[in-house]
């Protein structure tokens, strides 16, 4: 298995991650938990979960694996999160995660889902950040990191601030330009990357032949050109793939290994690819940002891009809550003043696409 530096903490994991959100069927605690153990025997080291996942199951499906592992000998890591802003609460609910998880450290605690700078504010005025340090030098957590959706400026301005040595981001070949200056910032001052999403929410490799010209080999399958664009960038320690099963964790792993160093000819293509032969879909690049409504233009053309590709609209009105913290409601606001379209470097027709993904959304 491929392995990355996380950051400049000295310590290594494997580049494919393993993404504990997807299970096939959580409530089979010990047959999910065999997905886990044959993730960790495929040389898989870095295990992500959370409360809440697959109907609050992931936590005790993790946990039960983990004493096993622990039996095989081999390093492994686990990482866990908090979206409480209340300092007491996540505290509890650390306190919970760490008896779920049959641990008495978590090695990567993440401050969840931070979505907005205001949201950021609030987690740090209410004693989230504070209660994430302290349980650090109380010995409950090994390293104290934050997970996002945040653009990529706003990613370098809590980096900035230097509470957090790692950063846990949605990240892919569709979204590269949007979050770019998080990696960025990430690596200049140190801090390990573990990327979410890399198959843009299944997008990627659900997409049929759309996307084929993201491929730079001729026998690469869309799994592979997904993952061998992360694996290029050594800045990315890990990225999680949500395994639902054993035959996911194979095909994951069979595409990490197939994996040869891009030249500089091919990362060309890619680049190529993104900024040109996108064509009609969205590459997030956030120039769109104008709108003098507040409207946040570039969730709904992204989510625009699912309802391009997939040919439903089954799953967006959670991606625009979940992931952007926007909902169609916001479309009320729109005033079809065409700010966004003279901003935009595509030239997309976007007050267009903003009805197109209102009556689709209207009509399930």
């Amino acid at each position: 298995m491929i392995t990355r530096k996380y950051g400049r903490s000295g310590s290594e994991t494997a580049a494919l991650g393993f993404g504990g959100m997807r299970f096939e069927n959580p409530s089979d605690i010990d047959g999910s938990a065999e997905t886990v153990l044959h993730a960790f025997e495929k040389g898989i080291r870095y295990f992500d979960t959370a409360p809440g996942y697959c109907e609050d199951k992931s936590e005790l499906i993790m946990g039960q694996a983990i004493p096993e592992m622990k039996k095989r000998g081999a390093p492994f890591t686990i990482s866990t999160k908090s979206n409480k802003p209340d300092g007491d609460e996540l505290r509890a609910q650390l306190e919970t995660s760490l008896k779920r998880l049959n641990v008495d450290c978590i090695d990567y605690y993440n401050c969840w889902y931070v979505r907005t700078m205001e949201d950021w504010e609030g987690r740090k005025r209410r004693g989230a950040v504070d209660a994430i340090l302290k349980a650090k030098e109380e010995g409950l957590i090994r390293h104290a990191v934050f997970s996002t959706h945040l653009a990529g400026p706003d990613i370098r301005t809590v980096i900035e601030e230097g509470y957090f040595e790692g950063v846990t981001l949605g990240y892919s070949v569709m979204n590269s330009a949007y979050r770019q200056e998080g990696i960025d910032a990430a690596a200049e001052n140190g801090l390990g990357v573990i990327v979410m999403n890399p198959l843009g929410g299944g997008l990627i490799t659900g997409s049929g032949d759309a996307l084929d010209f993201l491929k730079v080999r001729d026998d690469q399958s869309m799994l592979e050109s997904a993952l061998h664009f992360l694996l290029n960038d050594q800045r990315i320690s890990s990225f999680l793939v949500g395994f639902r099963n054993k035959a996911d964790v194979d095909s994951a792993v069979a595409a990490v290994e197939s994996f040869r160093p891009y030249t500089e000819s091919e990362m060309e293509h890619v680049e190529r690819s993104i900024s040109s032969d996108f064509n009609s879909l969205c590459t997030s690049c956030r120039y769109c940002d104008v709108c003098p409504e507040d409207i946040q233009v570039w969730a709904f053309q992204e989510c625009w891009n699912h309802l391009k590709l997939k040919g439903t609209a089954e799953g967006i009105a959670d991606r625009l809550k979940w992931h952007w913290s926007a909902s169609l409601s916001e479309l009320e606001r729109c005033t079809s003043c065409g700010a966004c379209e003279a901003a935009c470097t595509q030239k997309l027709p976007i007050i267009d696409r903003f009805a197109e993904l209102e009556s689709a959304l209207k009509s399930l």
